[in-house]
């Protein structure tokens, strides 16, 4: 496997219409590793600047380099083994939400309880893994603008947004005024409400890897069989 900058482990849907759509919306394919032509949705391409290079998915354990000693086959391996241990979840469904008042992502309706137990499962199973945060990469962080909880989680994760913090969403754009989040929401309905499946399964867990040009892409899937 090739060495990546860092890795994630991410959810993301099975290869197929949703995937696609999701490569298309962002013009990023994380499966074939290039970037693809957007939609003709005026301002698009500068709405989805900011996740273009993580591509389509939803955070499990946050990018991390690797851990003294560890390669990237041990972490590819240690996924496959814990997936057949992890059981799959249901959601009700997916829905576009605007998060933290500022950018669009697809939400889950219903009972999050089963999936937040699966992220603090990945989190802390793979935490072995994930080198300390250098200097810089906590001063990236912002510690000043975290509650003291987040502070406590980030020193202990890399990583603020896990265990009670953490709110599952798979990004379709970055930060935008008011007006144009009502604009793209209106606009991603109509693009993604095709693909949204009800009940929405989260059946896998993905290993994610980010290039040395900063672009993520999906390494493998792990199917959860527990």
């Amino acid at each position: 496997m090739e060495q990546m900058k860092r890795y994630a482990i991410y959810f993301a849907p099975p290869a197929g219409p949703l995937m696609q759509a999701a490569a298309d919306w962002l013009g990023w394919d994380v499966e074939g590793g290039r970037t693809v032509p957007q939609p003709p949705i005026a301002g698009l391409a500068e709405a989805t600047a900011a996740p273009r290079k993580y591509g389509f998915h939803a955070t499990l354990k946050a990018p991390f380099r690797l851990a003294e000693g560890v390669q990237p086959d041990d972490l590819a391996e240690a996924m496959a083994a814990q997936a057949a241990h992890l059981a799959p979840v249901t959601l009700d469904g997916l829905r576009i939400d605007v998060l933290a008042g500022r950018f669009l992502a697809l939400r889950p309706e219903g009972d999050e309880t089963a999936l937040r137990d699966l992220c603090a499962e990945v989190v802390t199973r793979f935490e072995p893994f994930r080198a300390p945060l250098t200097t810089e990469e906590i001063a990236r962080r912002n510690l000043s603008a975290l509650s003291p909880r987040q502070q406590e989680l980030t020193a202990r994760f890399g990583y603020p947004y896990v265990l009670e913090e953490f709110r599952f969403h798979m990004t379709l754009t970055g930060d935008l005024p008011a007006p144009d989040l009502a604009r793209f929401a209106a606009e991603a309905e109509v693009w993604f409400g095709p693909h949204l499946t009800r009940p929405f399964p989260i059946g896998q867990i993905c290993l994610y890897g980010e290039d040395q040009a900063g672009r993520f892409h999906l390494l493998s899937r792990h199917t959860l069989s527990g």
